[in-house]
């Protein structure tokens, strides 16, 4: 399935999580050292979160609530 990450396109397995799109995005690391993971609603997501086909997820820092 595809999604993008920070509008990248990576590809997965179905069934995969965030965390798995961070790590074919090469940005597992900045989420480690702070920053968060937001869903095309910007909604905080966790890394085990789910995804689906065409799934748009961001990471950067948090901003103001």
């Amino acid at each position: 399935m595809k999604v993008l990450v920070n509008d990248r396109e990576v590809h997965l397995a179905p069934g995969m999580t965030v965390r798995h799109a961070l790590i074919g995005a090469g940005l597992l690391r900045d989420v480690e050292t702070g920053k968060k993971v937001f869903d095309e609603w910007d909604n905080e997501t966790g890394l085990d979160g789910a995804l689906s086909e065409n799934a748009r997820i961001y990471v950067r820092e948090k901003g103001p609530a």
